[in-house]
């Protein structure tokens, strides 16, 4: 380092301003004439201490002066007229300024530009003496010399005086940009109380800060000096300044206001502007949305919109916690309206929380309160006419009562779906809901002032919601499909049409052969995906489109359904996982178990509700299951048993529990579900045993008995498959199978009947069931023939779908494995594993006598002396890499 560098001392130097020194480092005293231009923190500071003291160690005049663009029109003038009268060195920094344009005049022009990302990793470097990511580093400082300093020496804190030093405008004009009001120019103006024309001024001396890029946008370390360590007191002033202005404009908010959120802001213009923003951000970012929203609560904002928006924005962000205690504290209210909202919020939660029956109750509440509501508006009020609606003739009465009830689906003998208690008064009107308080239209069930409601369901879709509910329970309708009804009042949205196609899908799955449900369930999904909004939904069209897709052997149908769904965000982060899980489970159903583990997996981890909670446990159950996994099944038995006692027996739920009954058969707990399945077949029966939902769970059943060689029972469950047999080509492909899985058990069966039985299977996508049904009768034949054409079979119909990889040997594969057959091998690697002989032979579908002859060879090929030495050996073999 040459003298002059030395004399910057521990200050980092500019690039130019170093090549500058390097330059002068032989003649010191040269009479030298320089004006400096650079913003703040570009080290003018630095070089023009070097400079001067370098002058006056050599004894020479010179004159240097720093921050030029300070000076006034009179000091300005002075200079000039010194620089012309001298011919010593002269040395001059400014800042840029359109004042200091006269100083170019008075020398050459030295610009300090900012540093480039090369530049930045090397001051960097220099700084901490460690390496820095250059470029992350060069995009947050811009490659401004002061940020890059004060960033990697964690000193961002050092801004606190410089800021508050600053003139007013500037520090306002600062506060404003990181606050993301940089572009606007009328806010801009307003804020700083001056003229479009006057603004440049302020946006001159920002500039001059060197805290802007070339863009005139804060950098992203700027920014967070000026949240951080801005005055405190001007940047709440100013943000709710910013604020004020947008709400009496009604422009967006949500970027001033989540400045806000870390200010401390309180107040009634601090609510608005949180439960504004709130909304703005509750379509795309539901977490960010329920935070702001929390914060109006917290600033006094305790309407019931807020508290509507708040559970919703919790509810699609998966924060049902909060969402059903909100809902809760609503329900406790006086008005209506919010009552109903509180009911609708409730119910949402519930159903995802597997209480579908109190999930029904709350929604026929809800559509109570709205048909009693619309009833008492289109009576005079104490206001317009001094009527007293309690003291109403029983005329009148009866007739709002009947308008309040009249939706409602027959009565249900289930202990649990009980209706939710009304009080009447002596002339038989409901008095609970009560009425709206007089001269208070914020809860008269209209549009709010900034035109919209904040119930997220309400009268149009609530009915739907209430139908889907109530026959997923068991309960029986009136026969009148919901599209058909008429809703005062509720405009035709996409969402009350697809709520009421769905409710109109499930009442039709339960009629007849219920096949004519799937086109109505997929029309309502489709409907949906473009027309969400940030609704919470309690189930989505698509789940149920895809859960009938599964029950009728429409598993591509349901596979599409439900990536469409998640490809949308249908119902937002509250749903995807339902979508995810169910996905898993038509992987599964057929024979995908590699995919459908996947789809577990992406959602292994978190926190599940009752419903998605059952679901993923019977997936994991199903999945041991089918991998001939008897550890695996012991282990998933008890979280996939405890979460059906979460639950309660619905129809949306009989798949999961058709799994536990086939894996309670395997583990010997097949008493612990008895009364669960008693209940499903008592829902089943007040809904007339519909196929589309009563084959699935007989079809389990029937494999349940078979495991526990429960013969009555199976020909029980057969005779039913048949019942339903002509109810389409799925139910009767299960009835044949079953058939044939009976006369496998007897030793009597004709395999051309089981492979055709297979086969139809297969064309249905139950690859898994088509491959077992195969094996098994292949290994329960004396027919050496046969026996070969139905193992073909079975591996035809398994395919590559949910087997171990191929275990044939590579070239140059570990020594010893060469000697054996692609078959010992298989046989090997599942032994080897731990799995029993008769577990390995029904994975290949062959017997456990035949595993055990595949061993023998086995140990005399790899010469071992007895069984622990010869696994011993398969393990050491089987554990090494193959060289490829």
């Amino acid at each position: 380092m040459n003298a002059l560098l030395a004399k910057t001392g521990n200050d980092a130097v500019h690039p130019a301003a170093r090549r500058l020194l390097e330059q002068l480092a032989d003649t010191p005293a040269a009479p030298v004439r320089l004006v400096v231009v650079a913003p703040g923190g570009y080290g003018k500071t630095a070089l023009l201490g070097a400079l001067d003291r370098s002058y006056r160690e050599a004894g020479v005049e010179a004159t240097v002066v720093d921050d030029a663009d300070q000076l006034d029109d009179e000091d300005l003038t002075r200079l000039t007229m010194l620089a012309a009268a001298k011919e010593g060195p002269l040395v001059v920094a400014h800042r840029p300024n359109p004042r200091a344009q006269a100083l170019r005049s008075l020398g050459e022009t030295l610009l300090l530009p900012p540093l480039t990302v090369d530049e930045v990793g090397k001051l960097a470097k220099q700084l901490t003496g460690r390496t820095a990511d250059a470029p992350a580093l060069h995009a947050s400082t811009g490659g401004v010399p002061r940020l890059v300093e004060r960033v990697v020496t964690g000193r961002l804190a050092d801004f606190r005086a410089e800021l508050a030093a600053l003139d007013d405008d500037v520090l306002r004009y600062l506060i404003a940009a990181e606050a993301g009001a940089a572009r606007n120019l009328d806010l801009l103006c307003s804020l700083l109380e001056r003229t479009p024309d006057e603004l440049p001024e302020v946006v001159d001396g920002a500039r001059a800060t060197g805290l802007l890029d070339a863009e005139d946008i804060l950098l992203p370390a700027a920014a967070e000096a000026v949240r951080a360590y801005g005055p405190p007191a001007r940047r709440l002033a100013v943000l709710q300044q910013l604020v004020e202005v947008q709400l009496t404009r009604g422009l967006p908010v949500l970027d001033l206001a989540t400045s806000l959120l870390d200010a401390g802001s309180s107040g009634a213009s601090a609510a608005t502007a949180f439960a504004t923003a709130a909304s703005e951000a509750l379509p795309t970012d539901p977490k960010h949305a329920a935070r702001l929203f929390e914060a109006a609560a917290e600033a006094g904002a305790r309407d019931a919109a807020t508290t509507m928006g708040w559970a919703r924005a919790a509810a699609l962000s998966g924060d049902l916690d909060t969402a059903l205690r909100l809902g809760d504290g609503m329900l406790s209210g006086e008005d209506p309206e919010a009552r109903a909202a509180g009911a609708e919020i409730a119910a949402t939660v519930l159903a995802h929380r597997g209480e579908l029956a109190r999930t029904a109750e709350l929604y026929r509440w809800a559509a109570a309160t709205d048909n009693w509501s619309r009833q008492h508006a289109a009576t005079p009020s104490s206001n317009s006419g001094g009527h007293d609606s309690s003291n109403e003739g029983p005329a009148t009465a009866a007739t709002n009562h009947q308008a309040a009830t009249q939706w409602t689906l027959a009565s249900s003998t289930d202990s649990q779906a009980s209706a939710l208690p009304h009080r009447a008064d002596a002339a038989g009107a409901p008095t609970d809901p009560a009425p709206a308080p007089n001269g208070n239209p914020a809860f008269s069930g209209q549009p709010q002032p900034n035109g919209e409601s904040y119930r997220w369901v309400g009268p149009g879709a609530v009915d739907a919601f209430a139908t889907i509910a109530l026959v997923g329970t068991g309960q029986t309708t009136d026969g009148q499909t919901v599209a058909n009804v008429p809703m005062p009042g509720a405009a035709p949205t996409l969402f009350t049409g697809a709520a009421a196609r769905t409710a109109n899908g499930i009442v039709e799955s339960v009629v007849g052969c219920g096949t004519e449900a799937l086109p109505t369930l997929v029309g309502a999904a489709a409907m949906l995906e473009p027309a969400v909004g940030g609704a919470p939904l309690p189930d989505s069209p698509a789940a149920l489109a895809a859960l009938a897709g599964l029950h009728a052997g429409e598993l591509a149908l349901a596979e599409s359904v439900l990536e469409r769904a998640l490809a949308s965000s249908v119902g937002g982060d509250l749903l995807a996982t339902r979508h995810r899980l169910i996905l898993g489970w038509v992987a599964m159903t057929g024979g995908h178990l590699a995919a459908a583990t996947e789809h577990r997996d992406a959602v292994a981890g978190t926190k599940l509700e009752a419903r998605d909670e059952l679901f993923f446990a019977t997936l994991e159950l199903g999945l041991a299951r089918r991998a001939s996994d008897l550890v695996g099944l012991q282990q998933s038995w008890e979280r996939a048993y405890q979460a059906s006692m979460r639950q309660q027996v619905d129809l949306f739920t009989l798949l999961p529990l058709g799994e536990l009954a086939i894996a309670a058969a395997r583990t010997g707990a097949h008493a612990k579900l008895s009364r669960r399945l008693e209940r499903a077949h008592a829902m089943l029966d007040r809904l007339g045993n519909p196929p589309l939902w009563t084959v699935s769970l007989c079809w389990h059943e029937l494999h349940a008995a078979i495991t526990t060689e429960d013969r009555a029972t199976a020909e029980q469950q057969l005779a039913a498959l048949n019942h339903f047999a002509d109810c389409g080509r799925y139910p009767a492909a299960l009835a044949r199978a079953a058939g044939c899985w009976l006369a496998v058990l007897s030793g009597t069966f004709d395999p051309g009947e089981i492979s055709a039985a297979a086969a139809e299977l297969h064309e249905l996508d139950l690859c898994w069931d088509a491959a077992r049904l195969a094996g098994q009768a292949a290994i329960r034949t004396s027919d050496r023939k046969a026996m070969v054409q139905l193992l073909e079979a079975a591996r035809q119909f398994q395919g590559t779908t949910g087997r171990l990889e191929s275990a044939a040997p590579a070239p140059g594969a570990a020594t010893g494995l060469s000697a054996l057959s692609e078959r010992e091998l298989e046989v090997a690697r599942l032994v080897v594993d731990g799995l029993t002989y008769k577990q390995a032979g029904s994975k290949l579908f062959i017997s456990g006598k035949t595993v055990e002859h595949h061993m023998a060879r086995i140990r005399g090929k790899l010469g071992a002396a007895d069984r622990r030495e010869l696994l011993a050996t398969l393990r050491e073999l089987l554990s090494k890499p193959t060289v490829h």
